[in-house]
């Protein structure tokens, strides 16, 4: 309850510090500077080299690139029935298929499960943030007004290989083969621990709900399917497979994340509905915070 309560405190402290206008509107990106560059990467030197990998640790890959996948036939389905243009279709297919596994995920797994569990977690969102730096951009390209219809492996490639957290596990991975990072833990430990409050105040400060009632019919449908339907998919993918125990339960937890805020940097980018997809992250994200535990439950019924 303590977790949970601290968890709050940091979103609502962004949101009040936001509406008091004693914070420059561009605040967040100094902050997601840090993540991004610091505690993000810290994180996955502190855990990953800790990693008892098994086919099992296949699974939050798995299951990370099957909700991708579905978001398109769920919205490809879903925007036919509605009649949507492809710009719209393609927006909630983004804002639907990738979920916020660390700024949300790794406190929120911290407060349910505890710290020791981030390392099954950092593989969830490394496959997410694939998914988003192929699947999410080819959509986006699909779906944009600068639509060029192509997209070079050069340009993926470039955005993989210069994104930090993904740097960051790539160098745990490799340079814990090779050197005993024990000695640097107290540091990485340091730097970790500010992934939590940092990242939950960052999330307050970008929070939009402006003309929410004109788009809730696609709002929700869109947390329809990020909030129930992709964890569902995977305990009945875990159930199916015979995962039990800690990969599953992180996996599904991951799952039930809501919707990735640099989903509305994409939408931006490539000219989607910036405003739908910000309100999507913004509501999503409130009521992210019940439905996880609903799934919290779940797992215990169903995995553990």
């Amino acid at each position: 309850m303590v977790n949970f309560i601290l968890i709050a405190v940091c979103v609502i402290a962004g949101m009040i510090f936001k509406s008091t206008k004693s914070i420059h509107p561009d605040a967040h990106k100094g902050i997601n500077t840090w993540i991004l560059y610091l505690a993000l990467p810290a994180v996955s030197f502190k855990y990953l080299p800790k990693v008892e990998w098994s086919t099992e640790m296949l699974f939050p890959i798995f299951s990370t690139l099957i909700i991708a996948i579905g978001s398109f036939f769920f919205m490809k389905f879903y925007s036919k029935a509605k009649n949507y243009s492809e710009r719209s279709r393609r927006t909630l297919e983004l804002a639907s298929g990738y979920s916020n596994t660390s700024f949300i995920g790794f406190p929120l797994i911290t407060a349910f499960y505890g710290e020791k569990y981030l390392s099954i977690a950092i593989i969830c969102d490394q496959t997410m943030f694939l998914c988003l730096s192929t699947l999410g951009i080819i959509a986006a390209l699909n779906g944009g007004g600068n639509n060029s219809g192509a997209i070079s492996s050069k340009f993926i490639l470039k955005r993989l290989f210069t994104f930090p957290p993904f740097l960051g596990c790539i160098s745990a991975l490799i340079l814990s083969q090779f050197i005993n990072l024990d000695f640097a833990e107290p540091f990485f430990d340091k730097l970790a621990a500010t992934v939590g409050p940092l990242a939950l105040f960052s999330v307050g400060l970008q929070l939009k709900f402006n003309g929410w009632r004109k788009l809730w019919s696609q709002i929700s449908m869109s947390m329809v399917y990020k909030l129930m339907i992709a964890p569902a998919v995977v305990i009945v993918l875990a159930l199916i497979l015979g995962i039990k125990g800690d990969v599953a339960k992180i996996s599904i937890i991951e799952a039930a994340m809501p919707t990735l805020v640099t989903s509305s940097i994409i939408a931006e980018q490539f000219k989607l509905n910036t405003k739908l997809t910000n309100l999507i992250i913004g509501i999503s994200i409130i009521i992210g915070f019940f439905t996880t535990a609903f799934w919290y439950q779940m797992i215990k019924i169903f995995i553990e």
